[in-house]
């Protein structure tokens, strides 16, 4: 079959032949349509991470969306979201025409959301789905600010923070992707043009106080967002893609009854998973659920993968046919 495969950790992978996987007991056989090169991607086939190193040659990708070929739990035909731990594990993942995927890390769709706009949100529809849902126990009402609003899961985020009943939704994005989290539902975009943290948290506090605050990116921004959350505020953060540290002050939490929470995709069970998928795949098709994607064949991968390690333009979302 045709596919992505990464020869060397660091390097991107390269598009050229690779072995077709064999369908096995326990495992569904999937024809990919769509599967995003998202960061997880890169940081798996990095090997220099916590990871440890991948054995290579390997397909990278984990996750896509295709249609059901050999299966003995899922019906032949049926369209299905998947999901594969490529580069955490032996084997290979979604960047290729097909993919062999454990039955459970299988989710059928029955909503008519473009493969593409499915492909895309994925995983990162699913973490700004149950950090605010689950972990931050949003409740509907409630004034939510969205850190990083102009990516991935920060667009995913404004959607979601709509769908699930916030009355205002701010959000904190670079000038360059500013249109991105307008575009996704943002009631009003502070531009993240400055990295002083008290110019930062004036600017926010025009807007606030909030009850929530979605952070996929740490760093200055969330010590910023800190200072303008409501008595009884959550700050949940998911990533770092600003900064592995942050700054707090103890007294701000502490007269506020404030918390901070961490939040990881890796906490979910297989059913919470396939739950918050569905969910977030039914907002998406009712456009209530939006995000920025760009489509390239899976000829031109290694383009879409230093794209995203550059961490410029929108969601790249290759098309292996």
């Amino acid at each position: 079959m045709r596919a992505a495969v990464l020869h060397t950790p660091g390097s991107p992978p390269s598009y050229g032949e690779h072995p077709a996987p064999e369908p096995a007991a326990g495992s569904t056989l999937v024809r990919v349509r769509a599967a995003p090169v998202v960061p997880l991607d890169l940081l798996c086939a990095s090997g220099t991470a916590y990871l440890g190193v991948p054995a290579t040659p390997y397909v990278p990708g984990g996750q896509g969306v295709g249609v059901v070929e050999v299966s003995e739990t899922h019906e032949p035909g049926t369209r299905v979201w998947f999901f594969t731990p490529a580069g955490m594990a032996p084997g290979d993942g979604s960047l290729a025409e097909l993919c062999l995927v454990p039955d459970g890390d299988v989710v059928p769709l029955e909503v008519t959301v473009p493969d593409d706009l499915a492909a895309a949100l994925g995983l990162s529809g699913v973490a700004a789905w149950m950090a605010l849902s689950w972990r931050a126990g949003l409740v509907a009402g409630e004034r939510v600010l969205v850190l990083g609003g102009g990516g991935a899961v920060g667009q995913a985020g404004i959607g979601a923070a709509h769908a699930l009943g916030a009355a205002q939704v701010v959000a904190v994005a670079r000038p360059g992707s500013a249109d991105r989290a307008r575009a996704a539902g943002a009631e009003v975009v502070v531009p993240l043009d400055t990295h002083d943290v008290d110019e930062l948290t004036a600017s926010l506090a025009q807007h606030g106080p909030f009850d929530v605050v979605l952070d996929p990116v740490f760093g200055v921004s969330a010590s910023a967002a800190a200072g303008t959350l409501a008595p009884g505020g959550r700050l949940v953060n998911l990533g770092g893609a600003s900064g592995d540290a942050a700054v707090f002050s103890s007294a701000g939490l502490r007269s506020r009854s404030a918390a901070v929470l961490g939040y990881t995709n890796n906490a979910l069970t297989p059913e919470q998973r396939t739950s918050a998928v569905t969910a977030v795949l039914e907002h998406a098709a009712a456009g209530r659920i939006r995000m920025a994607y760009d489509v390239v064949p899976l000829a031109d991968v290694e383009a879409a993968w230093l794209r995203q390690a550059a961490g410029t333009g929108s969601r790249g979302v290759v098309r292996p046919s």
